[in-house]
């Protein structure tokens, strides 16, 4: 025979049941927030990457294509020039250390390359739309975003006839698995020069009714590796453009109101934060265009400038302060250049202490820095959505 419960035992089984709903309840909220937040997806163990670039993760392509870099750069880690603007890794080479595969060799090096693990078709100068000047008037390169994918859709097709033709195992070593291309992970970070071009040559306003069309042609790029099988990518976009000391090169004084707190140009970052609102935007909307792509948007921006704005407590110096080349009032020698300044000779040195400076040559960030962007952005916590390099295969 049952036994009655009474009023209290009734009251106390019912606020036991609750505090199990309750703690259920906060058992499936946990498990929701690791799982937007990567903790319980497994890594993906990319075979291989492909990057689509400028000289922000160049790794040797324009050097191939015109003249090499010269030395000083290379010298902090790589010993001797590298292919590279800095002075030793960049921020391609850490993921790269991150996902344990090799350092990337240029598509456009014809010597000493290793494609089995990935290919870099970025080149130094770069921009998302076809230029319409040479290399040797500003410096933009020839191999524009479209003419990178084309590169990548030829390497593509050439790796398979090139394993039909291989002899040998040794043969085949060098060369990708085909399986790897839906497999791999393919990094952009580009877009940078199409903006100081058109400060160059544009009105802000005419420059901001351009960022549609350049933010499109990268989605371009992002659609037709799709069509070709690639899967999973891994978007920067563009960093603090108004914080490179060359915008000062030539302006000692600037007027008030031109550069912010930190000493960088108000107006470029301006237009850099509005090209990331709209490339973040476009990123999205690929998502519900490429069903099966997982696209992750990274905020390389907020790692820069967080960088810069909080230099001196992170353990670096001005980030305006340039550690290689001759920089004096309007005198110039560009990084591992010779010039005659006030009829002496000058040669454009690195400084004592890379590690301390934020820039390397005015334009590009020494390896301490670039180092220091990679831990922050690595992880997922300045990404969309928020999960690490390592699950970035993961569809959100």
């Amino acid at each position: 025979m049952r036994r009655a419960f009474s009023k209290s035992e009734m009251m106390m089984g019912m606020e036991i049941r609750k505090q199990l709903v309750l703690l259920s309840c906060g058992l499936l909220l946990a498990l929701w927030v690791l799982g937007i937040s990567g903790g319980a997806l497994p890594s993906c163990s990319f075979p291989a990457i492909y990057n689509f670039g400028d000289s922000n993760s160049d790794t040797g392509g324009i050097s191939a294509a015109f003249e090499p870099i010269r030395a000083p750069y290379g010298e902090g880690f790589f010993r001797k020039p590298a292919g590279r603007d800095s002075d030793g890794r960049l921020i391609i080479d850490f993921i790269a250390e991150h996902l344990r595969l090799p350092y990337l060799s240029a598509y456009l090096n014809s010597l000493g390359t290793n494609y089995r693990h990935g290919a870099n078709f970025a080149t130094g100068g770069s921009t998302i739309r076809r230029p319409n000047e040479t290399i040797f008037e500003y410096g933009i390169s020839p191999f524009s975003l479209d003419m990178q994918t084309a590169q990548f859709l030829q390497f593509k097709a050439r790796t398979a006839d090139l394993l039909r033709q291989a002899k040998n195992p040794y043969e085949r070593s060098k060369l990708p698995n085909p399986e790897d291309f839906a497999k791999a992970l393919y990094t952009f970070d580009i877009g940078q020069n199409d903006l100081s071009a058109g400060f160059r040559k544009l009105s802000f306003d005419q420059l901001r009714a351009q960022i549609p069309d350049i933010v499109n042609q990268l989605a371009t790029a992002v659609r037709r590796i799709y069509e070709q099988g690639g899967r999973a990518f891994w978007i920067h976009n563009t960093g603090p453009i108004g914080c490179l000391p060359v915008n000062l090169f030539y302006n000692l004084n600037p007027a008030p109101g031109y550069v912010d707190e930190h000493s960088c140009v108000k107006g470029q970052n301006d237009m850099a934060i509005e090209f990331n609102r709209q490339l973040k935007d476009r990123v999205i909307k690929l998502r519900a265009e490429l069903p099966q792509a997982a696209i992750t948007y990274v905020d390389a921006y907020a790692a820069k400038y967080g960088l810069i704005s909080n230099a001196k407590n992170e353990g670096f110096v001005d980030p305006m302060k340039v550690c290689c080349g001759y920089h004096v009032r309007y005198d110039h020698v560009w990084c591992g250049n010779k010039a005659t300044v006030n009829g002496r000779e000058v040669y454009g040195a690195s400084c004592r202490n890379a590690s301390s400076a934020i820039s390397w040559d005015g334009v590009h960030y020494t390896q301490a820095a670039n180092q220091w962007v990679a831990n922050r952005i690595l992880n997922g916590a300045l990404s969309n959505p928020p999960i690490p390099i390592t699950q970035a295969c993961h569809r959100s």
